[in-house]
């Protein structure tokens, strides 16, 4: 049994992929072709991608129906279907507060200005994208709308990388981008299926000497686990700490949660409801566990005191009692 390992940088993160089977070179070209559909999405996805079919929606969308591909259209039906399933807490139009909020482009940033969030809170709102199945077009009914699909493109981009894998004939593999989302193909030679960590995001957390402190270990076969926490990009000012991770309901960062976790059969599903469960916190849990059938999902908030957190879990076994 060969195992091979493959990477490349794409969507702002490293994407890795494991492969076990009997020929390497045919596993290196497979992991080397799902790579390349990767980079392909990004390029068609990517809203700093000036040719991107995004960043022509976002230029010319407002002022009248803007034809794009088939799939970037299913795409876009899919993520809103799941705005409204969540009631606006998943929302691909959430790129004018990211700005308003100082954390485009990467930035690490800032309190807004009034006025500008004011403005952002206007353009946002699956509601104001208008989506004509028979012509492939979309519509956006106001200036200032903005689609950024980073909540749901790379748990796509993983998807479609792992049918690539399927369809050269991987049996086993696993792969994940920058470790938020990942899938696993089959199960590993050696146990009964592939294990995803979810490591502790809280600063000062025990654990052995150069090791993360990990909440819980995901048994995945055919499946993903997405994961969203605000702790990527935040910036901390009298005493709060404020992450990318936009609560497009309220206008601003995400406060009610620290961490979410969900795994369900597509990789596309557990990003964007993954995002979703970070922005509704404990009060969502349980109508989110019931979303999909067998989606399994785990939760980290504030407690009721300072210092202390809530640990919340549905099918998912967590490490040490993960306190």
């Amino acid at each position: 049994m060969e195992t091979v390992t493959v990477a490349r940088r794409a969507m702002a993160t490293r994407f890795e992929i494991l492969l076990h089977g009997e020929d390497a070179a045919r596993l290196r070209a497979a992991g080397d072709a799902a790579l390349d559909e990767i980079e392909r999405l990004e390029a068609q996805l990517s809203l700093y991608r000036p040719a991107s079919e995004i960043s022509r929606l976002n230029r010319r969308a407002a002022a009248g129906p803007v034809r794009v591909s088939p799939p970037v259209f299913q795409l876009l039906q899919h993520a809103q279907r799941i705005w409204r399933e969540t009631d606006g807490a998943f929302d691909p139009t959430v790129f004018p507060l990211i700005r308003a909020w100082g954390f485009a482009g990467g930035a690490a940033g800032k309190l807004p200005d009034p006025q500008a969030l004011a403005e952002a809170r206007a353009c946002v709102g699956m509601n104001l994208v208008e989506l004509d199945e028979a012509a492939f077009t979309v519509c956006f009914a106001r200036e200032g709308v903005m689609l950024d699909l980073g909540a749901i493109g790379k748990g796509y981009a993983v998807d479609r990388a792992a049918e690539t894998l399927v369809e050269a004939g991987v049996a086993s593999a696993f792969l994940h981008g920058g470790t938020s989302s990942s899938f696993a193909v089959g199960r590993p030679p050696d146990t009964p299926r592939w294990k995803a960590a979810i490591t502790d995001p809280r600063p000062g957390r025990p654990a052995a000497p150069g090791r993360e402190a990990i909440l819980a270990e995901v048994p995945l076969e055919n499946e993903s686990l997405g994961v969203s926490a605000i702790w990527g990009r935040s910036f901390t000012t009298a005493g709060r700490t404020y992450g990318h991770v936009m609560d497009p309901r309220l206008g601003e960062p995400v406060r009610r949660a620290w961490l979410a976790a969900v795994a369900v059969l597509s990789a596309t599903e557990s990003d964007a409801l993954s995002t979703a469960l970070l922005t509704l916190g404990p009060a969502g849990f349980e109508r989110m566990t019931h979303m999909r059938p067998g989606l399994r999902a785990l939760l980290l908030a504030p407690g009721d005191y300072e210092n202390d957190a809530r640990l919340l879990t549905h099918g998912l076994p967590l490490v040490g009692g993960g306190s």
